[in-house]
């Protein structure tokens, strides 16, 4: 299993830069709730985001939490880089806010995305201004998901000249 997020060896003490960036990236976007809650558009949610297996009433350390964050992105990437004809040819931030995206829509949104299709032809300018386009939840225009979008879109043309 190929990862940009962890070296060889496993663990948190492994992360590579593109791990830690990941959890920085997407813990900041996400926040941290220890409990269950639903979300705006009413799904149980609890951690950094989590939704699988997530029922009313369920409490969590941050341990746990930051151990499902790593373990979700990890999943989120395999995902990512299957779709993707040169993840490793990406520039670190393009890759990040790429593994951001993903976590927030899920793979298979991520996959079918303008955003996936430009970075496979090469235009990685192009698929950091698309990314702008999930701004929706429950088929409204979320507020959160628009500064979302626009911080992800600065952090993916980081490396853009």
């Amino acid at each position: 299993m190929k990862t940009r997020l962890k070296a060889a060896g496993g663990g948190l003490a492994a992360l590579t830069l593109a791990g830690s960036m990941a959890i920085q990236t997407v813990g900041g976007f996400e926040g941290l709730r220890l409990y269950a809650y639903r979300d705006v558009v009413g799904i149980w949610t609890a951690c950094y985001g989590a939704t699988k297996d997530i029922k009313p009433g369920m409490k969590f350390s941050k341990a746990t939490c930051d151990n499902m964050l790593v373990d979700s992105l990890i999943v989120h990437e395999q995902g990512m880089r299957a779709c993707l004809k040169a993840p490793d040819a990406l520039p670190i931030e393009t890759y990040v806010a790429g593994l951001s995206l993903t976590y927030n829509v899920g793979v298979g949104t991520f996959c079918r995305s303008t955003a996936a299709h430009k970075l496979n032809a090469g235009d990685i300018r192009g698929a950091c201004d698309s990314l702008t386009m999930f701004n929706k939840a429950g088929g409204r225009v979320v507020g959160g998901l628009v500064k979302r979008r626009a911080q992800e879109k600065a952090l993916c043309l980081k490396a853009v000249a």
